[in-house]
């Protein structure tokens, strides 16, 4: 186990949270980029694959909750893609 690793995944980890707030609050996908958290997801797939090949530990966990975090903002993403779309029709 790095300690350095999870320190990097905890500071991820706290970052992520303040990300689908705003990705909630603001309704609009604006800014977003859904190629850039589909990067991240596959970085964390290959951190979780590397836990459960090479040498597994508990900061695999730290991985699994990382990547459930992103794929909530990617799912909010979408939300937000046709909440913008609504919008621009409406102002049409």
């Amino acid at each position: 186990m790095s300690i350095f690793e999870a320190l990097m995944l905890i500071c991820f980890g706290l970052s992520w949270p303040m990300n689908i707030w705003k990705s909630w609050t603001t309704r609009s996908a604006v800014g977003k980029s859904l190629p850039f958290l589909l990067i991240i997801e596959v970085g964390y797939i290959c951190g979780m694959l590397n836990k459960i090949l090479v040498h597994f530990d508990w900061v695999f966990f730290l991985y699994v909750l990382n990547f459930l975090m992103v794929g909530t903002d990617a799912v909010l993403y979408f939300r937000n893609r046709r909440l913008d779309r609504l919008r621009a029709e409406q102002e049409v």
